[in-house]
């Protein structure tokens, strides 16, 4: 029980970037790197301010844990984020040995973790990374649904 009520906490910073990156008029998804029951790395999606395609909340959040840490391996980090993983997020997930993924809502079209591919799974990876869905998915979906609506406008 304790252990969820961590996860909640974590996966509600996580939500928070998300509002921040809406409010900056990216894609809203937020991401945090935990390390000891510390937050070690924040990211949102900055990809438009950016001009950076690859500047998604995971990449960003991964990069801050990094420096943090001063180190490019985050084992026994925990990465919370808003929306299942896209394959660019993943490979950076395999590469930097993170332990565990909480994500709040499933993404069908992009998403690579359950949705498309399962790739946290393949055989040849010599890492291994728990997953599992997790808490506000209604509202890390609701908040997406908010920002393409008001973009369709």
């Amino acid at each position: 029980m304790k252990n969820q009520q961590i996860d909640k906490i974590f996966m509600k910073e996580a939500l928070q970037e998300a509002k921040k990156a809406y409010k900056e008029e990216e894609v809203p998804v937020g991401a945090v790197i935990v390390f000891n029951e510390e937050i070690i790395g924040r990211g949102r999606n900055r990809s438009v301010k950016n001009n950076d395609p690859s500047s998604h909340a995971e990449v960003e959040a991964i990069r801050n844990a990094s420096k943090h840490q001063n180190n490019y391996r985050l084992n026994d980090c925990t990465l919370y984020t808003t929306l299942e993983p896209c394959m660019m997020c993943a490979g950076l997930i395999i590469q930097a040995r993170i332990k565990r993924v909480i994500y709040a809502a499933l993404d069908p079209k992009s998403g690579v973790i359950e949705s498309n591919e399962r790739a946290l799974e393949k055989d040849f990876l010599n890492h291994k990374t728990e997953f599992y869905k997790g808490f506000y998915e209604e509202e890390s979906s609701k908040l997406l649904k908010d920002f393409f609506k008001t973009k369709r406008n």
